[in-house]
């Protein structure tokens, strides 16, 4: 059964990983392994992070390459990049992604397309040019990271709520297209993660206990908590699930 789950030899690409859950899901998809191509848009942090993880698997293992994912054109040239450096791109995560807290009423709207273009026009962009590559091969997953904001709404981050409202329904829109040519496209959708991201919240006593309280796990998520996920979706044991989006947020969506 291991063996479905295996991604020796696959090259898989994960956008926004330098750290936090992208860099979290790079390792998963490693140490499952994969040979992982790391991204951002920062050379140095995307160096660093690349000599870090470099250090812990075999020689070839672990790439980085930074381009921004908001631009057609880097996208293309970063998807052909790996196609020619590292090998046939097998596996992409589509996880950069942005944040801005500001009521609507006073939202800027370049602060609104900047978001929108990260959180989704990104998915849009990485995804054709490895739909692209992965198409006449016959096979390839890609994998957006969604969020608990793709179904539930909070007040100050609606930039964010309907990018990710957005990604479900780009995720079925690939499925639409691109599943008879054997692609897997699917969603993942954490709830509320611990990172370092993630710290201030946690430490905020009253937003904490109401993570608490409204999540029946009464926990925070992991980023190891992703990792599973992730790793099932690369893998050839989901060769037949298509355009779904899995929740995982310790039950937080389905209770009221």
């Amino acid at each position: 059964m291991t063996s479905l789950f295996d991604l020796t030899g696959r090259v898989a690409l994960v956008t926004g990983s330098s750290r936090g859950i992208g860099n979290a899901l790079a390792r998963a998809l490693a140490d499952a392994g994969a040979t992982v191509v790391l991204n951002g848009v920062n050379p140095e942090r995307l160096k660093a992070a690349e000599a870090v993880m470099a250090a812990e698997y075999a020689p070839g293992r672990v790439h980085g390459v930074a381009f921004d994912v908001t631009d057609d054109s880097a996208a293309a040239a970063g998807v052909a990049w790996v196609e020619e450096h590292v090998g046939p791109l097998e596996v992409l995560v589509n996880n950069a992604g942005i944040q801005h807290r500001v009521p609507m009423l006073e939202l800027d709207v370049k602060d609104w397309e900047r978001v929108i273009s990260t959180d989704l026009t990104s998915a849009f962009l990485v995804g054709r040019e490895a739909a692209r590559h992965m198409i006449p091969r016959g096979h390839g997953k890609i994998i957006n990271i969604c969020s608990v904001q793709t179904d539930l709404a909070r007040p100050t981050i609606a930039p964010y709520v309907a990018a990710k409202g957005g990604l479900r329904n780009l995720t079925r829109a690939m499925t639409a297209e691109w599943a008879g040519a054997g692609l897997q496209i699917n969603g993942i959708a954490p709830g509320y993660i611990h990172t370092e991201m993630t710290q201030n919240l946690v430490d905020d006593e009253q937003f904490n206990a109401w993570i608490l309280g409204r999540t029946p796990a009464a926990r925070w998520g992991t980023v190891q908590d992703l990792a599973g996920p992730a790793v099932w979706l690369a893998s050839s044991g989901s060769d037949f699930v298509n355009g779904q989006t899995i929740f995982i947020d310790g039950g937080m969506t389905v209770v009221v």
